[in-house]
């Protein structure tokens, strides 16, 4: 790896940029990709991307690995087969705003797990910067309009990625149970065949109801994306930050998804900002800061 990118803020960074174009990808190709659909073959691409990284770790290392098996099979239940298959159900029926109000709730549920189970506390200052972070999310996907925030109305959708964001949190802070010693590749190819034999059946479900892909040349683009890029690098990415920083800190870069989210939205969809994007972008990236100062 560059050395560049052994810095884990950047990884994390990097992390949120890869997971926000999944969203967008997620709710925009909604008619041509079903949810179950696009959350197996996501890991599938990702599963063959790893598997020449893993493989040669596999001999020297299986011992480690079946030790240590329970851990991974939960981890790979909840991280990959869980979290984005509730996230693509969620943006069948909901709104990108409820999603991305929702999904900024996940550093919160994290640190109350972290507290709860490991008896793990912020400082002040640490505290003091996760609000501030919050409060910069909640300014983005309200439209600086409080009226925003008082009338969303929780659907379906917003149940499962309500669902979501408790999975995802407790994959957060359950990382720190994962079998010591197994090099990151073969960890996460481990992690992506549970979450693949989990999803398989749900696929094969989705496929007896009729729902297929439309094959064109933006599905088939899509589909790569979202197995290169918030699969394969973002969770090679998350899994080394968290591991660097901690649950608890690695957690609050999910704040930066409605940043990307609104910049990836100009770029894309030609939205321009509006002064509660700046003013909310500058408030996550306060938060941050104070949060990583010692």
């Amino acid at each position: 790896m560059p050395k560049l990118l052994t810095n884990p803020y950047l990884l994390l960074t990097l992390t949120a940029l890869f997971w926000s174009g999944n969203m967008v990808l997620g709710r925009g190709i909604r008619a041509d990709v079903p949810p179950l659909t696009l959350a197996f073959w996501r890991w599938a691409i990702a599963l063959l991307l790893v598997l020449p990284l893993a493989l040669p770790h596999l001999k020297s290392q299986w011992p480690l690995l079946k030790k240590g098996w329970r851990p991974i099979l939960i981890l790979g239940l909840i991280g990959v087969g869980g979290y984005n298959t509730f996230a693509y159900l969620a943006l069948q029926h909901t709104s990108a705003t409820n999603a991305v109000l929702l999904n900024s709730f996940i550093p919160i549920v994290t640190i109350a797990i972290s507290w709860a189970f490991l008896g793990k506390h912020l400082s002040r200052p640490q505290a003091i910067g996760v609000v501030i972070s919050l409060l910069g999310a909640l300014t983005i996907v309200a439209r600086g309009d409080l009226d925003v925030l008082a009338h969303l109305n929780l659907n379906r959708g917003d149940a499962w990625m309500l669902l979501a964001v408790l999975v995802w949190a407790i994959y957060t802070v359950g990382l720190a149970w994962r079998p010591a010693g197994v090099h990151p590749m073969l960890m996460l190819a481990a992690m992506t065949g549970v979450g693949l034999a989990a999803l398989a059946p749900a696929y094969a479900w989705e496929i007896a109801q009729g729902r297929q892909i439309n094959v064109h040349l933006g599905s088939l683009a899509s589909l790569a994306y979202v197995g290169i890029f918030p699969s394969f690098l973002g969770y090679i990415f998350y899994n080394r930050g968290v591991a660097e920083v901690g649950a608890n800190k690695a957690s609050l870069f999910i704040h930066l998804m409605p940043v990307f989210g609104t910049l990836l939205s100009a770029i894309f969809l030609g939205e321009i900002p509006f002064w509660y994007h700046y003013l909310g972008i500058g408030l996550i990236f306060s938060g941050i800061w104070l949060t990583m100062k010692k």
